[in-house]
């Protein structure tokens, strides 16, 4: 049986010094997307910021190679003083590669590639900043909320990048409320909420 690319055993993930997703287990395979599901606040964010590395998780183990994964936040991620392509050669060289067309090309960016970061619409930074991914040349994506900005055409951009990045033995962990039309399994975070106990203790906001 081929290893998943990534493994989680009864993870534990904490923000703000609360327990927010308690005993997360899954398997992320190659070839293979998860959509992270629940309400704002439920803890997806946490989870994929666990996942990348960003945070440690209280317990439990994740089992994949770090080196493996590229995390796209909230945030674009670029330099608004730099061109699109020298934002997306700035992200490529930091991942040690070099070729940055597909990437435009896939987002509909090669038009733009002299452009100022900080002079595109929000739509188009976007799509600059999910450029990011492919040049990153990581097997594992994780992405919070990925289409916010996007439009429809922009989605749909989005989601056949997504595609070519599976087809190719890629995989990818998404927190998104869009349907995407991915063949995708869906994890639905509130499953993992720890019991009431838990936290009863603590500020209601973070519930």
């Amino acid at each position: 049986m081929t290893k998943p690319l990534l493994s989680l055993s009864s993870v534990t993930c904490v923000r703000g010094g609360l327990v927010v997703l308690s005993n997360v287990s899954f398997d992320l395979n190659a070839g293979e997307a998860i959509v992270l599901k629940g309400p704002n606040g439920s803890g997806k964010t946490t989870l994929l910021r666990t996942i990348a590395g960003l945070q440690p998780p209280a317990s439990g183990d994740i089992d994949g190679e770090s080196e493996d994964s590229a995390y796209a936040a909230h945030a674009d991620g670029i330099k608004g003083q730099l061109s699109v392509a020298e934002n997306l050669g700035f992200w490529a060289g930091l991942f040690g590669q070099v070729d940055i067309v597909p990437a435009m090309e896939a987002f509909e960016l090669t038009d733009l590639r002299n452009r100022a970061a900080q002079s595109l619409s929000a739509g188009q930074k976007r799509r600059l900043g999910l450029a990011r991914m492919p040049v990153t040349g990581r097997k594992i994506w994780l992405l919070d909320e990925p289409t916010v900005s996007l439009d429809t055409h922009a989605v749909t951009l989005f989601a056949d990048c997504m595609r070519k990045h599976l087809a190719g033995g890629g995989a990818a962990i998404i927190a998104t409320h869009i349907d995407l039309g991915l063949d995708a399994r869906t994890v639905d975070v509130t499953t993992f909420k720890p019991m009431r106990a838990e936290t009863s203790s603590f500020d209601e906001a973070f519930e």
